[in-house]
C-alpha cells in the first residue's frame, strides 16, 4: 500500500513517509467515524480538519472521498425509507450533483494557501452557525427553492473542502426534522455527492490510484468508528 507523505504539503500528491502518519490518518478516521455514527454527519468536516494539520489540504480533501461515499451507503442502509428519503430531497441531489462535478476544476486551479483559509472558515462557520444560530422554520410552500439554494451552496462548499454539511444541516434543520430522519437525509445527499467528488477529483488528477488506494484503506477505521457511533447515539435525544 502508498505511504502519505509531509512532502504531500509541497507537491501533491506525493506519497512517500513514514507509518506514524498512516497511524494518524487512521486514528482520524476512527474518530471522524465515530463522529458520524453519533450524529449522521461531520466525517469530512472533522477529517478533513485534522488531516490538513499534517498533509496538504487538497491531500487530506481527497482522502475522504471513499470514507464519504462507503460511510455514507451504509448510513443509507441502516436507516431505512432510502426510497422515501429520495422522493423528499431529489431536488436538493439533482442540483448538488451536478455544482460539485462541473467545479471540481477549481480545487485544482486555487492555491494551498487559499484552500487553507477556504478550509478554516468553512470548519470555523460550521461550528458557529450550530452553536448560535437555529434558523426559523420553513414553510412547506418554500421548501423547493430551499432545496434548490441549498444544493447549489452545498456543492460550491464541497468542491473545495468535501465539506458540504452546513448547508444541509441549516436546511433539516429549518425543515424541524426528526432525528432518524436527518440521519436518514445527511446519509443520502452526502452519498450521492461523493460520485461526482470522486470523478471529478478523477479526472482533475487530484486523486491518483495510490491516492484511491489509501483512501480506500481508511474505510476500515471510519466504519468501526461509525458502529461505536451507533451505540452512542442510543443514548443521545435529538
Amino acid at each position: 500500500m502508498p505511504v502519505l507523505s509531509r512532502s504531500c504539503l509541497t507537491e501533491y500528491p506525493a506519497i512517500d513517509a513514514p507509518l506514524m502518519l498512516y497511524v494518524f490518518a487512521a486514528l482520524t478516521f476512527l474518530a471522524a467515524g465515530t463522529i458520524k455514527g453519533t450524529v449522521g454527519i461531520g466525517l469530512p468536516t472533522a477529517a478533513v480538519g485534522i488531516l490538513s494539520q499534517g498533509l496538504d489540504p487538497r491531500t487530506a480533501v481527497a482522502l475522504v472521498v471513499f470514507p464519504i461515499m462507503v460511510s455514507n451507503a451504509w448510513q443509507v442502509f441502516r436507516s431505512g425509507q432510502t426510497l422515501r428519503a429520495f422522493k423528499d430531497y431529489w431536488l436538493f441531489a439533482a442540483v448538488l450533483i451536478p455544482v460539485l462535478w462541473l467545479t471540481t476544476a477549481l480545487t485544482a486551479a486555487v492555491s494551498q494557501a487559499t484552500l487553507l483559509i477556504i478550509l478554516s472558515a468553512v470548519i470555523v462557520g460550521f461550528a458557529l452557525i450550530n452553536l448560535m444560530f437555529t434558523p426559523p422554520r420553513l414553510p412547506d410552500r418554500y421548501d423547493r427553492p430551499a432545496q434548490i439554494v441549498g444544493g447549489l451552496l452545498a456543492g460550491l462548499l464541497g468542491v473545495f473542502t468535501a465539506i458540504w454539511a452546513p448547508p444541509v444541516v441549516v436546511y433539516l434543520i429549518a425543515r424541524r426534522v426528526e432525528k432518524d430522519e436527518f440521519v436518514r437525509a445527511t446519509g443520502l445527499l452526502f452519498f450521492l455527492g461523493g460520485f461526482p467528488l470522486f470523478i471529478g477529483f478523477w479526472q482533475q488528477g487530484l486523486l491518483t490510484g495510490d491516492l484511491a488506494v489509501t483512501s480506500a484503506a481508511m474505510i476500515v477505521p471510519t466504519l468501526a468508528g461509525f458502529a461505536l457511533g451507533e451505540v452512542i447515539r442510543r443514548h443521545l435525544p435529538a
